[in-house]
């Protein structure tokens, strides 16, 4: 296949662009420190209630989040295969993009005497977001010649990380110079409006996406006319008997699932534990992650690149080394200017390893027309990886008393995924040596 035009690789990159701003800026940023500011003062001090229980604080916050990647990860694959089956992935991704926002603007609401309502917004806003995530990466394959492929994932995501600095300027400046906004009275109704913004801007960038994409096409069992939930089982049930037969994509997605449970914890908890552990004010916070997602967009190039001298795997062996070192230098992080190092670390590999991390993917699935319904596999162990993560971070802090635990406990995923990555990589290269043997002898 050929690559697509300009046009649709812009307007698929800007996807990245409308949607990262809820990801990078409310759930990695203003989000996590609003919250904690909240809950760690009266009435709450520390401690929350949620439909009759009560959690610490920063625990129900990883619970949460854990919960809804755990529904994403059953309902998805579902929805996925019926996409595929009717050939209708776009609108499936233009419904979670308008949930997803509208839940995102909901967060306006966010305050003490609306707790719940909150984070039930928090959880849907993330539903969203991973609903409409699923059908996206799944256009990669369709619109771009594998050699292109880490090229157009990493222009993805640097489109991403700017337009998520631009909002995080947006919201930093709201913040800092609320006292001179007439309609702000607070700190909090600046973060609030923060929220709002967002959920504007990833629904309005949205449909420049929504113009450029082409439909996809339907299932061939379709024009069998078959109920679409059934087909769209059948369909689930078949790209997962093609998983079972491909040894190199299987391998992957074992590494993949356990050094990604380490990298979206870090990614979601980093500035709670900058301001929990390190009891670092809220300004400093954003700046350092604008400061991490403007070397996150040279990091993503840079990894693409390194990925093109070395190879995918290689590459991504070399990276979880990298984040591994990250983890164990977190646990010994006491003040400040650690963190800033640190944040400086975590920005070369936070976008370059999910960056590259979906384009490998793409390159080891089979040509097909159920980029969906093997994406959505991609995703659910991205999610099953999240709930495992983000819970285990939640009682290791609850059990210990201390964060610090927490993320030195993340070493031990990202060994495992450092194994399945190496273990991949051999299968590989075995492959590769049978392949050529073959052809010699034809």
């Amino acid at each position: 296949m050929q690559t697509a035009s300009k046009k649709i690789i812009n307007g698929w990159a800007m996807y990245d662009w409308a949607n990262s701003v809820y990801n990078l800026v409310i759930t990695t940023t203003f989000f996590p420190i609003y919250y904690t500011e909240m809950t760690k003062v009266s009435p709450f001090n520390g401690k929350v209630h949620f439909f009759g229980r009560t959690f610490v604080n920063t625990a129900l916050y990883n619970y949460a989040l854990a919960f809804t990647y755990l529904v994403v990860a059953i309902v998805l694959p579902i929805l996925s295969s019926i996409a595929d089956y009717k050939g209708n992935k776009k609108r499936f991704m233009q419904v979670f993009c308008l949930l997803g926002s509208l839940a995102c603007s909901g967060l306006y609401f966010f305050t003490p005497q609306y707790f719940d309502f909150g984070i039930i917004c928090m959880m849907l806003a993330a539903f969203g977001f991973y609903g409409s995530l699923v059908f996206y990466n799944s256009y990669l394959p369709e619109i771009a010649a594998e050699k292109d492929r880490d090229r157009v994932s990493a222009k993805g995501f640097s489109y991403g990380y700017i337009g998520s600095v631009l909002m995080q300027l947006v919201g930093f400046g709201l913040v800092v110079f609320w006292e001179r906004i007439p309609f702000l009275h607070s700190e909090g109704d600046a973060v609030r409006w923060t929220f709002l913004l967002v959920g504007i801007w990833w629904f309005g960038f949205a449909q420049i996406t929504f113009n450029c994409l082409p439909e996809s096409i339907p299932s061939e069992n379709y024009r069998e006319k078959k109920n679409f939930i059934t087909g769209g089982f059948i369909e689930l049930k078949k790209v997962f008997l093609q998983m079972l037969r491909m040894a190199v994509l299987k391998r992957f997605l074992f590494a993949f699932f356990f050094y990604n449970m380490g990298v979206q914890t870090v990614m979601l908890a980093a500035t709670i534990f900058g301001s929990k552990v390190l009891n670092l004010p809220s300004t400093i916070l954003i700046m350092t992650v604008v400061a991490i997602q403007l070397v996150a967009i040279g990091g993503a190039y840079m990894v693409s690149k390194l990925s093109e001298t070395f190879g995918n795997l290689q590459t991504l062996i070399g990276v979880v080394i990298f984040w591994i070192a990250i983890c164990v230098g977190g646990y010994y992080m006491q003040t400040k200017y650690h963190f800033y190092i640190l944040a400086v670390a975590v920005g070369l590999v936070m976008g370059g390893i999910q960056s590259l991390s979906r384009s490998t993917y793409s390159k080891l699935m089979p040509v097909t027309n159920d980029t969906a319904s093997f994406f959505s596999f991609y995703d659910v162990t991205e999610k099953i990886a999240i709930v495992i993560g983000l819970s285990a971070f939640g009682y290791i802090e609850e059990a210990t008393g201390t964060m610090r635990d927490s993320v030195l406990s993340l070493v031990v995923f990202f060994t495992i995924g450092l194994i399945g990555l190496i273990s991949s990589l051999h299968r590989q290269l075995k492959e590769t040596r049978m392949y050529s043997v073959k052809k010699n002898h034809s």
